[in-house]
């Protein structure tokens, strides 16, 4: 069977000031744009042309970053400066898109991360269980159950919009949100959850929290996520998130 191709006009490339470019896959968080846009950023990851210099995954689009410069005068080393830098990556960009073969494989990095749920440490998690009619073992039980990709890290830095969670709890954001979110904070907004990698402002209802730091300022990437990572998250005592916390800090 032969192996099927990316429908290239199915995208939409558009400029994002003179040093990026921004690749739109299509709308709304599906697996299948989230694919299309992970084949691409590794693709680039892997092959970067002249004044390449990163790309960013959102829901729906990637966004490449370059040094125009740098792709100029690698033009003019080919004897072609009849175009701009942007039309250069562009037609580099409808090239890489080309060799995209939607049928290749993802391969998905897993983290677990633990979490303390309810009481200090999750103070809406009996909002959440009685707007779904459930009890706070049952939140607990199907929230650390799921598993959830990692469609893009953003907001806050290393902050993961993760999907795949149940319908079953699902619960719209506060309506008011709280000046301070602690770090750590495990929240749920509409059919999303994540977790706040540092303290900010938020609208999220918290139902637990992580001592995993999420936010690495010293490491390169910055992020314990990134997108394309399958997140579990599992249940741990009062005493093991205290325990967890003073190892943290001695480290």
């Amino acid at each position: 069977m032969p192996e099927k191709l990316l429908n290239i006009t199915a995208c939409t490339l558009s400029p994002l000031g003179d040093s990026a470019i921004v690749i739109t896959f299509g709308n709304g968080m599906e697996y299948s744009i989230h694919k299309k846009i992970k084949l691409l950023m590794d693709l680039l990851e892997d092959e970067p042309f002249a004044g390449f210099i990163e790309c960013v995954p959102a829901f729906t689009n990637l966004t490449v970053f370059y040094d125009p410069l740098v792709v100029y005068k690698d033009q003019k080393q080919s004897k072609n400066t009849e175009i701009s830098p942007y039309e250069a990556v562009r037609s580099i960009m409808e090239m890489k898109l080309q060799d995209i073969k939607e049928t290749k494989k993802l391969s998905h990095r897993t983290v677990s991360i633990p979490v303390c749920y309810g009481k200090e440490y999750g103070p809406d998690l009996e909002y959440v269980a009685r707007y779904n009619d459930l009890t706070t073992d049952e939140v607990i039980h199907i929230h650390s159950n799921g598993e959830y990709l990692a469609y893009m890290i953003g907001f806050a830095p290393g902050f993961p919009f993760l999907g795949g969670m149940s319908e079953e709890i699902a619960t719209p954001r506060r309506s008011s949100p709280r000046m301070t979110i602690p770090t750590g904070a495990v929240g749920i907004a509409g059919m999303q959850t994540g977790v706040y990698p540092i303290s900010t402002p938020g609208g999220w209802q918290l139902i637990g929290q992580t001592p995993s730091k999420l936010f690495l300022p010293n490491v390169n990437p910055p992020s314990l996520l990134r997108a394309g990572d399958i997140v579990k998250f599992h249940p741990i005592s009062d005493q093991e998130y205290k325990e967890m916390i003073l190892k943290e800090g001695l480290q």
